[in-house]
């Protein structure tokens, strides 16, 4: 199964502001890590 190239970075970011919602010290992290990951991957794509 192939998925649209967008939907990887949208879930990622998705993901990440959901964790950062319900904060921890290692949900912080993997949270700013997703985002960062989501917004590159976006971004990236549009270039």
């Amino acid at each position: 199964m192939h998925m649209h190239p967008l939907l990887t970075p949208i879930v990622s970011l998705v993901a990440g502001i959901l964790v950062l919602i319900f904060p921890t010290i290692l949900n912080y992290i993997v949270g700013i890590y997703l985002v960062l990951i989501g917004i590159v991957g976006i971004f990236g794509r549009m270039m």
